[in-house]
Formats: C-alpha cells, sequence, structure tokens
C-alpha cells in the first residue's frame, strides 16, 4: 500500500518517537533495573512526545524471541548477561512506527556476535530494498549476513509491511529465502526484522502473555469495551493501560473479541537477537525512518 505523499511527515515524525523510545530502552536496562519499570518509561515517553504506543514495549529475554510485555505486577529484575530485546511502536493517528534493537546487560561480550549478526543483516537487508525489486531479494541478504557468523536465522518471525492502524499489513518479509514471490512497492512502509539464534532456528509457543487486540469492531452494545475499541482499534494492548474497573472487567467478559499473543521462545532453547527499522521504500531505495534520533 503506497502512502500518500501529505501523510509522510507523520509517519517520520511516528519514527523518531519510536527511535528515541527504543534507545532510551536500551540505556535504562542496567542490571538491577524493573523490567515492568523499563516498559513503562518507554511507554511514557512515546506518550510524552504527543504520539501513542502502537503495541505494548517488549522486553523479551534470552530465550523469549517475542511478545513478552510485563503484567501489570511483574517484579522481574535485569541481570547481568541477559540478552534483551527492546521492540517499541509508535503512533501518530494511525501513522505506525516499529522499531528494535538488542543489547546485553551490563555491557558484556558474551553474545557480540549475535547482536552483530542482526545488525548486519538489518543493514545488508535494507540494502536490498528496491522498488519493483523481490522481496526475497531481502530475505537472502538477511539470511546470508546471519548465516556468516555461523548463526541461525528464525524461520517463523518475518518483517512486515506496514498500513494505517495496522502494525502487521499484507506483506510479508522472511528472513530466509524461497518464501515470498512478492515485490516491494514505491511509497510503502515496512518493516525490516531480522532474528538471529544459535538455537534450531524456529518458534515455539510459550505461555499466553499480557498482550492483546481487538479482532474487530465488538459494536455499542457493551459502553466500556466500545470505549476501549475506540481507544485501541485493532492495534495491541496490555492491560497495563487499563486502570478503569469498569473497562477491566468489559474486558475479562469479551475474551471471544479478543486474541492473546503467547510468548514466542526459541524452540531449541537457543538465545535469541533481533534488529529492526521502518523504513519507507523510496524511488531508488530504501529510507531509513527509524534511525537513531537525537534526544
Amino acid at each position: 500500500m503506497r502512502i500518500p505523499d501529505a501523510d509522510l511527515p507523520r509517519w517520520r515524525e511516528a519514527s523518531r518517537i519510536a527511535a528515541r523510545a527504543r534507545d532510551l530502552g536500551l540505556r535504562l536496562i542496567v542490571p538491577g533495573a524493573g523490567r515492568r519499570e523499563v516498559a513503562e518509561a518507554i511507554e511514557a515517553s512515546i506518550r510524552d512526545a504527543g504520539a501513542a504506543p502502537s503495541f505494548p514495549a517488549n522486553l523479551s529475554r534470552n530465550t523469549e524471541a517475542a511478545h513478552y510485555t510485563p503484567s501489570p505486577d511483574d517484579r522481574a529484575t535485569f541481570e547481568v548477561g541477559d540478552l534483551v530485546k527492546v521492540d517499541v511502536g509508535a503512533h501518530l493517528d494511525g501513522a505506525i512506527a516499529d522499531t528494535a534493537d538488542t543489547v546485553e546487560v551490563g555491557g558484556g561480550v558474551r553474545h557480540a556476535r549475535l547482536i552483530r549478526a542482526v545488525h548486519d543483516a538489518l543493514r545488508d537487508g535494507i540494502a536490498a530494498v528496491r522498488p519493483g525489486g523481490a522481496v526475497d531479494d531481502v530475505s537472502a541478504a538477511i539470511a546470508r549476513a546471519i548465516r556468516g557468523l555461523g548463526l541461525r536465522p528464525v524461520e517463523d518471525l518475518t518483517g512486515h509491511s506496514i498500513e494505517p492502524y495496522l502494525l502487521h499489513g499484507g506483506k510479508a518479509i522472511p528472513n530466509v529465502p524461497g518464501r515470498s514471490t512478492d515485490r516491494f512497492e514505491e511509497g510503502e512502509i515496512v518493516a525490516i526484522e531480522p532474528f538471529a539464534t544459535n538455537g534450531v532456528g524456529h518458534i515455539a509457543n510459550g505461555p499466553f502473555g499480557h498482550i492483546q487486540r481487538f479482532r474487530a469492531d465488538p459494536g455499542a452494545a457493551d459502553p466500556a469495551l466500545a470505549r476501549l475499541f475506540g481507544r485501541f482499534r485493532t492495534l495491541p494492548f496490555t492491560v497495563r493501560w487499563v486502570a478503569d474497573p469498569a473497562e477491566q472487567a468489559a474486558l475479562r467478559r469479551a475474551r471471544r473479541h479478543l486474541q492473546t499473543y503467547p510468548v514466542f521462545l526459541e524452540r531449541g532453547g537457543g538465545l535469541v537477537a533481533q534488529a529492526e527499522h521502518t523504513i519507507r521504500v523510496g524511488p531508488t531505495g530504501a529510507e531509513i525512518l527509524s534511525a537513531a534520533a537525537a534526544p
């Protein structure tokens, strides 16, 4: 889906806000920091900048590949040597940015090769983006960079196109070649999202976590539920964001309207690293929207 030029300033600003929030999270993740406190600081920084989180801050550790956000009563703290994925989203009236990076807690080098692998893969994948070009070229570049360091791409997780109020659009960008016949369209917004592991390269569903989304508009029959849908639409959210007891009760009543995300675990017990940028497919290549932003 091509984003109209008139809408691009919102997408660029949402991406700058998400990049600042991502980088804040990377700085805050130190030994002894609380996982819930870091997530809430990331989300607060997005709101303070005039945007809204497009999904709860994901702070997945070690063998958790994705979809871990803290519960309201989470008391876990980060420990030296943890490998933490900071996956952040922001939106301005449905113009969505999605970006991630990985940090080793305590500043060690135990996981340096995994982190380098996703950085190299992200760089090479973005360099392969062309309007009209094959998605498979990006997938091949990502896999080549990761395998070149003796690691495996996580085959079940992909990048994705992004559309207004739709985090995962209709186009997937696999992290291994041979899975897509799609081509990039000039003007579309895409998340390039490599994952690397020293495990088997596949995920398994862990326990259901604390991220939900509405499958569709639940209608007006339940006013509290209608208010929540008006606030979140079909974007992912977490119960940490719902303080009103009436709205909390509405969520408990409305399970059929909701999708709850499981935490993704590396199937072989391997460690997982992630890096991600939101890009726009420009006339000659990728415009990186979520590059590091000044404070």
